[in-house]
């Protein structure tokens, strides 16, 4: 599924009317190295992440902004391949670390674009970078992954619930045009 732009927004019931949805949800174990927790539903927070998420939430830079990488996705469908890559009959949910997967949209397209999740919105705004962490699950994983085939990071502009099944849809942008 493309990310479009407002203009080129779909129409209701237009072929290209595609959503995506979450497969998946997980966030990190009190442990730096423990296996991600599975859950069914999350509450995103504006401006502070995954309030499930204890490692990460309301974490701040040192000026005192709250950091950006709030949240991370990942396709199944690019898990799915790695996994193919590697002669693997699957990578488990959960096992590259990101807190949403999800099936049925390109992540990579929507940088740069707010999604709405569930109750919540969030704005995706930069591909994630592998870490040695993948090559943990299985050597070559971390080199598969580079070149943005590991998912995206985003923020939380609006606060709300998430679980798995939920519908995901690119928000309509406003165009110039529209707010003069």
């Amino acid at each position: 599924m493309n990310c479009p732009t407002g203009q080129d927004m779909p129409t209701k019931n237009s072929e290209n009317d595609k959503t995506g949805v979450v497969a998946s949800l997980h966030v990190h174990s009190t442990r730096s190295a423990g296996s991600m927790v599975d859950l069914t539903a999350l509450t995103l927070v504006a401006q502070k992440g995954i309030q499930e998420d204890k490692r990460y939430f309301d974490r701040q830079d040192r000026a005192g902004h709250p950091r950006r990488r709030q949240v991370t996705l990942i396709e199944r469908e690019q898990i799915s391949a790695h996994a193919d890559a590697l002669n693997l009959p699957q990578i488990p949910p959960g096992a590259v670390r990101a807190n949403i997967e999800t099936t049925g949209i390109s992540l990579i397209e929507c940088i740069g674009k707010q999604l709405q999740i569930g109750e919540a919105v969030i704005r995706v705004y930069e591909a994630r970078t592998p870490c040695s962490q993948m090559d943990l699950i299985v050597k070559g994983l971390r080199e598969l992954m580079d070149n943005s085939r590991q998912g995206v990071l985003a923020i939380v502009i609006q606060s709300g619930a998430v679980r798995i099944g939920d519908k995901i849809r690119i928000m309509a942008e406003r165009s110039r045009a529209n707010t003069l």
